[in-house]
Order: C-alpha cells, then sequence, then structure tokens
C-alpha cells in the first residue's frame, strides 16, 4: 500500500472484511441500455482501456480467480458485466447491496469498427445516463500513464458530475522509484477536474497489494449509502 493514498482510503472494519468474506456472483451481461437492471441499490464500476487489466483487479478485489473472465485478448468484455455478493437476493439476504460493474474496454481499435463504436456507446451511454452509479474506478496501466482516451472518458465523467477515481494498475511492473513519481504526476493532471476524487490507489493484482483500499471505498458505498 503506498504512503501516498494510505491516509485518505477509507479503512478496513470488521463489517467491511465480512463484506468480501462472502463469496460473489456474475447475474447479468448487459449488450444494450435497454437491458440494465432496475435502477435502486449503489454501483461502482471499473472502466479503462482494453487489456489494462480490469477483470484481473475485480478478480483481486473479491477474492475470487474465476469470477470476471480474463484473456490476453484485448476486447473480450464486450458488455456491462454485473457481479454482487451471493445472497443479495432473496429471503435471507444479509448484506447491503451493491453491484460491481465491469465495462468494455475503450481504446481496442483492431476491432471491427462497427463493434467498436457499439461497445463504446454502450459504456458513454451507461456514464451518462445511470443515477445510481457512485464511482467509476478508471484503470490506468502504470507502465504507461494517462493516454487521450483516458482523458476523453474523465472528461465525459466531469461533464456528467460523475464520481471518478484513478487506479494505477500493473504497479509492480514500474521500479519502486518511479511509482510515486507517477502518483504525484498523475495526482497534479486530474487536480482541477471536477469530478475526480483526489486519492490515487496503486494495485497489483499479481501481487495482491491496493486490494484493501479498493474494497474499503466499495464497502463503504454500501454500508454507508
Amino acid at each position: 500500500m503506498s504512503e501516498t493514498h494510505a491516509s485518505d482510503t477509507p479503512q478496513p472494519n470488521e463489517d467491511q472484511r465480512l463484506f468480501f468474506a462472502r463469496p460473489w456472483v456474475f447475474i447479468r451481461g448487459v449488450p444494450a441500455m435497454k437491458f440494465l437492471p432496475p435502477e435502486g441499490p449503489p454501483e461502482v464500476a471499473f472502466a479503462g482501456r482494453s487489456n489494462v487489466g480490469k477483470s484481473s483487479l475485480i478478480n483481486g478485489i473479491v477474492g475470487q480467480k474465476g469470477l470476471a473472465r480474463t484473456s490476453n485478448t484485448p476486447g473480450r468484455t464486450q458488455e456491462l458485466n454485473y457481479f454482487v455478493p451471493d445472497g443479495y437476493s432473496g429471503e435471507g439476504a444479509d448484506l447491503p447491496p451493491i453491484a460491481i460493474v465491469d465495462m468494455p474496454g475503450y481504446g481496442y481499435a483492431k476491432a471491427p469498427k462497427e463493434q467498436v463504436d457499439a461497445w463504446t456507446k454502450l459504456v458513454f451511454d451507461y456514464l451518462r445516463g445511470r443515477a445510481t452509479l457512485k464511482r467509476v474506478f478508471v484503470l490506468i496501466d502504470s507502465r504507461h500513464g494517462i493516454k487521450k482516451n483516458d482523458l476523453e472518458v474523465m472528461s465525459l465523467l466531469d461533464k456528467a458530475a460523475v464520481s471518478y477515481q484513478i487506479v494505477l494498475t500493473k504497479a509492480d511492473k514500474i521500479s519502486a522509484l518511479a511509482l510515486p513519481k507517477l502518483e504525484a504526476a498523475t495526482r497534479e493532471l486530474i487536480r482541477k477536474r471536477p469530478a475526480a476524487y483526489p486519492t490515487i490507489i496503486s494495485t497489483s493484482s499479481e501481487k495482491g497489494f491496493g486490494m484493501d483500499d479498493i474494497q474499503a471505498e466499495i464497502a463503504n458505498f454500501a454500508l454507508n449509502g
């Protein structure tokens, strides 16, 4: 866990640890806006360029290797994939409801143009129009930093007044000296963006660090609204 964000991130307590002790399940893939579940419980979404490591990160957060499908082929996630804690619905549910949404990656140009356009429209329509969306975690590959289409997504979120937080993925792939510099440069880049949450979270799905920081953020929305 990096000292640059540890003090600002909600710290896990016993309720939050129990929140992630239960298995999570896939409930729905949404290929178009009309298939979205009814608005109600809060949602947090994970967005990022194709192959940024979204599925691996989600699996790391919930502690299940096979929940979100991972692939070395960019563009595999083609729908909004919804995950919730097991026991959410039905009699005897004892957890406050929240959903994790794995979004299609953006910025992948090798798929057919019609397919890329459809994914892009779905992502942007969801980000603009989902009232129950509490935060978008915008994933940035630590090796490459923020790119043009990341900035485009941030501008969209700023315009829609949707809170978003930068998550640096694959942080174990750069040097220990480079990481604080990247965090500082990223904070400076988002400093004047109105919807950007100021705390940067650095993570590694492979090494397991940073997972507790994101868990604390998610549990906070579920437990405290």
